[in-house]
């Protein structure tokens, strides 16, 4: 099956060997994003509100530039730098993730560049 590499300026560019996202016949896989403002590549403000809603702006535009949708993401894996913002971070994730797919959320001990939070997702036509 031929692959896809997807890449968007609406997001930020990869901070390392890697692709925006990659897709396989109907199945784009996405890389983790984080904060970072697609133009000029800063950390947005360290508080997990912000941070959640400029990760879920990046995975839109990655997911927009694919061809899909919020509703076309059946897992995501979820990174807190910090389990206390668990409760913030999910106020932020169920605005637009509403077909609730699969998650799992985990505790890291250090994300890239400081970030607070970083989400990777899997989305299917």
């Amino acid at each position: 099956m031929k692959k896809e590499i997807i890449a968007t300026k609406a997001a930020p560019a990869a901070v390392g060997p890697y692709s925006q996202a990659i897709k396989v016949g109907d199945v784009l896989y996405t890389s983790g994003q984080i904060a970072l403002d697609p133009e000029t590549g800063v950390l947005a403000p360290a508080e997990i509100g912000v941070q959640a809603e400029r990760v879920m702006k990046n995975l839109g535009a990655v997911l927009e530039a694919a061809g899909y949708t919020f509703d076309e993401v059946v897992k995501t894996t979820c990174f807190l730098s910090d389990m206390s913002y668990f409760a913030e971070f999910n106020a932020i994730y169920e605005k637009y993730f509403i077909s609730k797919p699969a998650r799992s959320c985990v505790a890291a001990a250090s994300l890239p560049k400081g970030a607070l939070v970083e989400v990777e997702v899997i989305a299917v036509h």
